[in-house]
């Protein structure tokens, strides 16, 4: 007999099809939060029959836990995790863990796709072409590659898994990658998500509205409060507010924080590990703990959302030859404009700032940082424009 304990999001369930699809009924699957993993483990140490093999994927046990899983390796052998987190890398100081962030070909792994690599070299597993592409999608997924690889049908997937119950899932994915040649959505369900995508627009639209900025520890994080779609705003967010170095979600009713980021200087991983979370460099997630708390709701609720830039303009563009007009709440007017081919200059009030910077972008991402600044409406650039005319006139 075996036993799998794994996450209860799409790569810790996707696991557990591997699981179905390799032992059949010979598997018993439990899906788990971060926090009710250890009672589990707990329960598999004292109360399973001792001859049955104990898989963990995705998910990692808390130091007590790690000294009790090692006593029972050492005497029966029977137990292989395997994840993909950092925060989890020292367990591979141990028999019984296999860590893996980065394969050797430099590609990040997810728990599902070193799951069915474990599975097929250990033959418990046949390797086919629908399995192999739904574990891609789900990885690319995890890791947050489908967002740089345009690879849509991986976020639809993700969308699916949220649409359906677990059950309901796992059992379509199972009938799917046992009868068909390739991975590919049904017609109902392509309606579905159709209808699910129309839905996430427009509540993206709304948070958009909402999220406020902060800088905690040295980083300037947006910070939003949101039930769903966490990836899917965090994607959205960090392109919208590029200036921002990470994204938190807040979650109070589940009392989470997920952080996304999309650059390569900033490891949320390490952020949501001040909270005693964890995760990937571009996605991690914590527990909402005091200190959690207070940093990221009590600190921040005072706090205005960020406006947002003018969307329809045709004359006050960014990067224009003849500059671009931002102004914050304190009615403060700043003119953004070309020095030459590859410098760039501010103007506060029409005074001009000492500060050069080498690009528009470094250039606008000073002024939302610490002026909070934004692009102003075609109108009002006009009206800037007539007021400066004017001004010239009355100087002659």
């Amino acid at each position: 007999m075996y036993k799998l304990l794994s996450h209860n999001d799409l790569d810790g369930v996707s696991c557990g099809i591997l699981a179905k699809l390799a032992f059949g009924k010979q598997v018993k699957v439990r899906y788990n939060s971060i926090s009710s993993l250890d009672r589990e483990i707990e329960f598999y140490l004292e109360k399973e029959h001792p001859h049955t093999f104990l898989f963990i994927t995705d998910l990692s046990p808390n130091e007590e836990n790690e000294k009790r899983l090692s006593e029972a390796y050492g005497e029966k052998g029977n137990i292989q995790l395997l994840d993909h987190h950092k925060t989890a890398l020292h367990l591979n100081e141990y028999g019984w863990g296999y860590v893996i962030v980065e394969d050797n070909e430099g590609q990040l792994t997810s728990a599902t796709s070193l799951f069915y690599d474990y599975l097929v070299k250990h033959q418990h597993l046949e390797a086919t072409d629908v399995i192999t592409e739904f574990v891609e999608l789900v990885r690319q997924y995890d890791t947050w590659e489908w967002e740089k690889n345009d690879n849509h049908q991986a976020h639809l997937l993700n969308s699916l898994f949220f649409l359906v119950s677990i059950d309901e899932f796992e059992e379509t994915m199972i009938e799917r990658l046992r009868t068909k040649e390739h991975f590919d959505f049904d017609e109902f369900e392509k309606k579905l998500l159709n209808m699910e995508e129309d839905r996430i627009e427009r509540y993206i639209r709304r948070k958009k509205r909402e999220i406020v900025q902060s800088e905690v520890d040295g980083y300037f994080a947006g910070i939003v409060y949101a039930e769903s779609y966490h990836s899917e705003l965090g994607n959205e967010l960090s392109k919208e507010h590029a200036h921002l170095d990470y994204i938190a979600i807040v979650n109070i009713g589940s009392k989470r924080i997920a952080f996304r980021t999309m650059h390569d200087h900033v490891d949320v991983s390490e952020i949501a590990g001040k909270y005693g979370g964890g995760g990937h460099q571009k996605a991690a997630g914590c527990t909402l703990n005091d200190e959690a708390y207070q940093q990221f709701v009590t600190g921040i609720f005072h706090l205005e959302a960020i406006p947002e830039d003018a969307k329809r303009n045709r004359y006050n563009l960014k990067y224009a030859s003849f500059g671009s007009l931002y102004k914050n709440r304190n009615e403060d007017i700043f003119l953004l404009y070309p020095i030459d081919e590859s410098n760039w200059a501010i103007e506060k009030n029409k005074t001009k700032m000492e500060q050069a910077f080498t690009g528009f972008d470094e250039a606008e991402q000073h002024l939302k940082r610490y002026e909070k600044a934004w692009l102003v409406r075609d109108d009002e650039f006009v009206e800037f424009l007539m007021s400066e005319v004017k001004s010239s006139w009355d100087g002659e």
